[in-house]
């Protein structure tokens, strides 16, 4: 049996108290969060992949996700534990709709690794969450994106999906905007004829810009010709 008891004082012996203040503040209307660091969290995922606390299928099938830091568990250990693909996207499947945060969005899609071989079956599975109705589902299909597609045989495919998905939502539009700041520093010149030619909203075009602005990689004359491109 899986030992989900002792799983949970692990939680609670690492909460610190400041971070909650802190981690707070940036997670508006996130009101369970105990306050433990992420690192802290990933090494509890460890722990739960390789079978410390029992085995992590066993984990899985509870679906227990009552607190901000055991939703953030539940998707890191989701990328460690070691299965084989058709299972890993099952997991994925049952968890996106839980995600309300984009602090467990982003970790969550940041830490699954995509081997080569498998690239194209994950591009497949992302696709529906384009048309998703949820925000955070949305936003996961582009942070997925953005952590593991930014090649050059899918820029045509993201700015695509940049135009036609629905908007609707501040995450959506500014993990639109991450995405597309990060496609200029990789590709800039791909990334520039999309800027001058594109169906966004005012806001999301103007966050896109706002984020390559605030690209270390982006020199200084660039930054200008950016800035004059304002909306």
């Amino acid at each position: 049996m899986f030992k989900y008891e002792e799983l949970l004082k692990e939680i609670e012996n690492r909460i610190d108290i400041d971070y909650k203040k802190f981690h707070g503040g940036l997670l508006p209307g996130v009101n369970d969060i105990k306050g433990v660091r992420v690192p802290d969290i990933r090494l509890i995922a460890k722990k739960i992949s390789r079978g410390d606390f029992g085995d992590y299928r066993e984990y899985f099938s509870l679906k227990r996700y009552g607190s901000y830091e055991e939703r953030m568990l539940y998707g890191l250990t989701i990328g460690y534990c070691k299965c084989d693909i058709k299972e890993r996207l099952k997991y994925i499947s049952d968890f996106v709709p839980v995600i309300d945060n984009w602090a467990v969005c982003d970790v969550f899609c940041g830490n699954l690794k995509i081997r080569e071989k498998d690239e194209e079956v994950y591009y497949e599975f992302i696709k529906k969450y384009f048309g998703a109705s949820g925000e955070f589902e949305r936003r996961f299909g582009i942070i997925m994106l953005l952590s593991h597609f930014i090649r050059e045989k899918y820029i045509k495919d993201i700015f695509s999906v940049c135009d036609i998905i629905d908007k609707d939502g501040y995450y959506v539009k500014m993990g639109i905007a991450w995405l597309i700041s990060v496609c200029f520093v990789k590709y800039r010149d791909y990334t520039m004829e999309y800027l001058k030619n594109n169906s966004l909203d005012d806001f999301t075009y103007n966050k896109s810009l706002q984020k390559i602005n605030e690209s270390l990689r982006v020199d200084k004359d660039t930054k200008t010709l950016i800035k004059n491109m304002k909306r």
